[in-house]
């Protein structure tokens, strides 16, 4: 897909981010139901920028993506791992997360509203120094799609409001799938999540090390519920309380952390 028309950083174009001497990713795929598209998608991340370890997660499917991911597994290029049941996308990147041997880690859905081809552009304030962490904004281009779910949108707004209201951190896109980590800083987190509120707890647990926060615009095609869509209302209450529940977390400092984490 072309960047024609989106506006990137400063450091990032079609050719100068592209470094396949950069450091390890590793790209983690929560998988649900989605037979469709996983294929498709699995190709798309072998293609993009940066050497790879990609590591997918089977939750459970009933709908054949069980089966096919095993026929697409590649060790190392591409890690299948699965889940006897469902546990929730929280829980899918937590085993993931355990085998995770890229110097930094991102999450990448598997229902194609994200596109790979956005690596280089998150990745890039990552290896200049400029941030700790990096987030993917649908919102800061200005180009996305977005008719027909307004209140997606008033929800997403509602959570930025919250992270600046307990935190002190304004941020245009919380719920954003595109989340790039340090790996061990994820790890020093001791994530607990266990379905879709591993956004708010990555979020206010990044902001309680004192971990700058940078954001880059994306492309995203957005799909609807009749697609396949499975955020409900009760995934952006339990969103909230998240963000609420952690506002005293502390982690336990590492080596690993240590140059990261500030005083609260």
């Amino acid at each position: 897909m072309s960047t024609q028309g989106l506006t990137l950083p400063a450091n990032c174009n079609d050719t100068d981010c592209v470094d396949h001497s950069a450091p390890l990713l590793t790209v983690i795929i929560p998988v649900y139901n989605e037979v469709r598209s996983l294929q498709l998608i699995i190709e798309r991340v072998k293609r993009a920028s940066y050497s790879k370890q990609i590591i997918a997660v089977d939750d459970g499917s009933t709908d054949g993506t069980s089966q096919l991911l095993a026929r697409l597994a590649d060790p190392p290029h591409v890690e299948a791992l699965f889940h006897g049941d469902n546990k929730g996308k929280g829980a899918a990147i937590r085993t993931a997360l355990e085998r995770a041997v890229g110097e930094f880690t991102i999450i990448q859905d598997a229902d194609l509203e994200y596109d790979p081809e956005d690596f280089p552009c998150l990745m890039a304030p990552m290896l200049a120094g400029e941030a700790d962490a990096v987030y993917g904004s649908r919102y800061l281009s200005g180009l996305n799609n977005f008719h027909g779910r307004r209140y997606f949108d008033y929800g997403v707004k509602v959570l930025n409001l919250a992270v600046h209201t307990i935190y002190g951190v304004t941020i245009t896109d919380e719920a954003t799938c595109y989340k790039l980590f340090p790996t061990h800083a994820l790890r020093a987190m001791d994530l607990k999540c266990k379905a879709f509120e591993f956004c708010p707890e990555v979020t206010a647990k990044a902001c309680r090390l004192g971990l700058r926060i940078m954001e880059v615009p994306i492309r995203y095609t957005p799909r609807s519920i009749a697609d396949g869509k499975k955020i409900r209302l009760k995934d952006g209450v339990d969103a909230l309380w998240t963000l609420w529940q952690y506002r005293n977390w502390t982690a336990r400092l590492t080596n690993n952390v240590r140059r990261f984490a500030k005083p609260r």
